[in-house]
């Protein structure tokens, strides 16, 4: 009887092992959205909170946790676009002009690794994109030191910088053809294949926000700057401009969304005559930062208080397909996307109110659909930054910006 009993303790414990793994496993493999946040009356500081975003998790549209930096909200701003493979992800403070690298290869246990301000002659850093060899290649907005009488300098430059944040080369905007325009990189696209950036040139502040109307080509395997050329202007005279987020279309030309809601399709960037052309113009005049999945582009739009789809099959006559509004008075921003769970992030910022939303692609007709299923705790749809007490103890309202998705 002994043995047998022995037999069978064993029996049971060998075969809760795999069971006692498989439930750990599934804990660490979850899968989380982190949205960069700042104090939204600029008191307190810059945080990166953890969200989660798996649909099958019973804790599916919560909070996780939050990790604090110890820079004083100024203007929380862009993140990278995805999340990077190495998982070191990087965040600016723009006003500030400091970048964060955050680790989150353990997205319960996120941390700062460290941070940087100019870099390379250059200042206030803006967006982040990676290079097939896993380094950022950052736009700075302006050349430090190229102040005069209080006003920003009009130029900035190209940084590549690997995960511990160390300049590995950089290259300026400026060009001897455009004396005077305003050439302050905003955004940019990679083309490996080509061997070519896009640079866009917009600006952050409000004395110059529509003084920006132009494209850079560059080489990328030496970051040459190669065209300074001008956007296409449309028959409202004004869609052209302050250029900013460009985009790579399925058919290999870039787009290029405008602050002004206007859709430029640049072609020709491997050669020495690169043509845009505006093939679109959204509702409005205030326009957030697109994303493309497949040949549907998804574009913010404050006039509409939610999201436009366009499908751009046919590159030169875009087809609005469906639009969402998310609510009477939403400001839609940002917007990213996750293959994995084929969902659509949106935030907005502008209201200590703000909320966050995951909307659901129908990759068949370009429909949108709020995803109802992603609450917060206080049973509305989306997640709120609204008066809230945070993980690591302060109390009030977030103002969210870049929201990246883990893999």
């Amino acid at each position: 009887m002994s043995r047998l009993a022995s037999l069978l303790v064993l029996i049971l414990c060998v075969t809760m092992v795999p069971v006692s793994s498989g439930e750990k496993k599934a804990s660490d493999s979850g899968h989380y959205l982190f949205a960069w946040t700042g104090d939204a009356n600029g008191k307190s500081n810059d945080f990166l909170a953890v969200i989660d975003a798996d649909p099958a998790s019973t804790s599916y549209g919560r909070l996780v946790t939050t990790v604090a930096t110890d820079q004083q909200t100024m203007l929380v701003h862009h993140t990278e676009y995805t999340m990077p493979a190495s998982g070191m992800l990087f965040a600016n403070d723009h006003y500030a002009g400091r970048t964060f690298i955050f680790d989150v290869r353990d997205p319960l246990h996120p941390k700062v690794a460290t941070s940087f301000t100019d870099m390379a002659g250059y200042m206030h850093p803006h967006s982040y994109l990676r290079l097939p060899n896993g380094h950022v290649l950052a736009t700075f907005q302006h050349t430090h030191g190229g102040e005069a009488e209080g006003a920003m300098a009009t130029t900035g430059g190209l940084v590549e910088i690997d995960d511990a944040g160390k300049v590995i080369r950089s290259a300026s905007s400026a060009d001897p053809a455009f004396p005077g325009a305003l050439l302050t990189p905003y955004s940019l696209v990679v083309l490996p294949e080509l061997d070519r950036v896009v640079s866009t040139n917009s600006s952050m502040h409000l004395e110059s926000i529509l003084h920006g109307v132009t494209y850079q080509v560059w080489r990328l395997s030496d970051l040459k700057l190669l065209k300074t050329a001008y956007l296409d202007v449309g028959e409202n005279r004004y869609s052209h401009i302050s250029p900013e987020e460009p985009r790579l279309g399925p058919d290999g030309s870039v787009y290029i969304q405008s602050l002004s809601c206007g859709l430029q399709r640049v072609t020709g960037v491997n050669t020495d005559t690169p043509r845009s052309q505006l093939v679109y113009t959204f509702p409005g005049s205030w326009c957030g930062v697109p994303t493309i999945v497949e040949h549907y582009l998804i574009q913010s739009v404050l006039a509409v208080h939610g999201l436009v789809v366009l499908d751009i099959a046919n590159g030169t006559k875009p087809v609005e397909v469906s639009r969402l509004k998310l609510s009477d008075t939403y400001n839609a921003h940002w917007t990213g996307w996750d293959p994995k769970t084929q969902r659509l992030v949106a935030t907005s910022g502008r209201t200590p109110e703000d909320r966050l939303y995951l909307v659901k692609l129908d990759p068949k007709t370009g429909a949108l659909t709020l995803d109802d299923a992603f609450r917060d705790t206080d049973g509305k749809v989306g997640f709120s930054f609204a008066d809230r007490q945070w993980p690591h103890g302060w109390k009030g309202s977030g103002a969210p910006h870049g929201a990246v998705f883990s893999h």
